[in-house]
């Protein structure tokens, strides 16, 4: 791996944006949950991809919210979603001035969204302006475009800056990925980019990196998954064991990253773990209702008390 996909090594939560109740953006607590997540271990942080809110906020929010974050001395990964390219562009070069630590590039959306041209071109702008910022494509299906091998290597030829491929696909997607993609070159990185593929990515598709939601809430038990994960890969048949316990045990609360309301649930799960700032949404009508409340709260009870027992919690 090169030292410029260091950043993309390891676990890099994608963090959630806090707000008061009246939908304003409490950057302060972004800040020091960053600090926090940095300090416990996770490698840096992702912030304005989907997790972060980012189509609710201004353009001037998600710029403040990366200062103040870098200037915390945080490692930044910064999502680059936008309507348009030239406000993805403008992103990526604010990125660059305040020494951010890399680019999450997301595709084009709602324009054309579906065009190989429109997306390379979308593509390229960005890596231009993030300069030698370290990048990796996000491949979701939520975006309704899949990068494929081609344009992965077309777009490389252009810019070293691109060192990876973050993919929130399933299984399938992840697979491919590692074969016709990150494998073909040493110095590129595979990111697992939902919560219920870490084990499959680690140790079935190479990845060395994982972009999560749920390690917001459960940052150490997320750090001992992915501990566990690189044994695995590396042949350890103990590890792998309990690897596969612990992804199943997580199972429920790692699969609300994969739907609409992960933001809802994750920022509900970050109350449950002692996180009020999390208690309120952009959007007041944006909540979960009183079944999905007691259901994750009886998930969360039930996997904290089966960590309490479990032999593998500690190394």
């Amino acid at each position: 791996m090169s030292d410029k996909a260091q950043i993309f090594q390891g676990c890099i939560p994608a963090l959630m944006t806090p707000c008061s109740s009246d939908g304003t953006p409490d950057f302060k607590a972004l800040v020091r949950k960053g600090r926090e997540l940095i300090d416990v271990g996770m490698r840096g942080v992702v912030y304005c991809g989907s997790m972060g809110d980012w189509p609710l906020l201004t353009d001037e929010q998600r710029m403040g919210g990366v200062r103040q974050l870098v200037e915390a001395g945080v490692p930044v990964v910064v999502g680059t979603g936008a309507q348009n390219t030239q406000r993805a562009v403008a992103i990526a070069a604010h990125a660059k001035e305040i020494g951010a630590a890399g680019l999450m590039v997301i595709p084009r959306v709602l324009s054309r969204g579906t065009s190989p041209a429109a997306q390379r071109a979308h593509f390229a702008s960005i890596l231009k302006a993030g300069g030698q910022l370290p990048s990796v494509i996000y491949n979701s299906p939520y975006y309704g475009f899949e990068t494929k091998a081609d344009l992965f290597f077309d777009l490389r030829r252009d810019h070293s800056n691109l060192v990876g491929f973050k993919e929130f696909g399933g299984a399938a997607s992840l697979s491919y990925a590692g074969e016709h993609i990150t494998q073909s070159d040493p110095d590129l990185v595979l990111i697992a980019g939902v919560d219920t593929q870490v084990f499959h990515g680690y140790v079935h598709c190479g990845a060395t990196g994982a972009i999560t939601g749920v390690g917001n809430a459960l940052p150490v038990e997320t750090l001992r998954l992915i501990a566990l994960c690189e044994q695995a890969a590396a042949g350890d048949a103990e590890a792998r064991k309990l690897a596969l316990e612990l992804t199943e045990a997580l199972n429920v609360l790692a699969t609300f990253d994969e739907g609409p309301d992960l933001v809802l649930y994750y920022k509900y799960l970050m109350v449950l773990e002692g996180n009020p700032e999390y208690e309120h949404h952009f959007y007041e009508t944006d909540s979960l209702s009183p079944s999905q409340k007691n259901f994750i709260r009886s998930q969360w009870e039930q996997f904290r008390t089966w960590w309490r027992i479990w032999p593998g919690s500690t190394t």
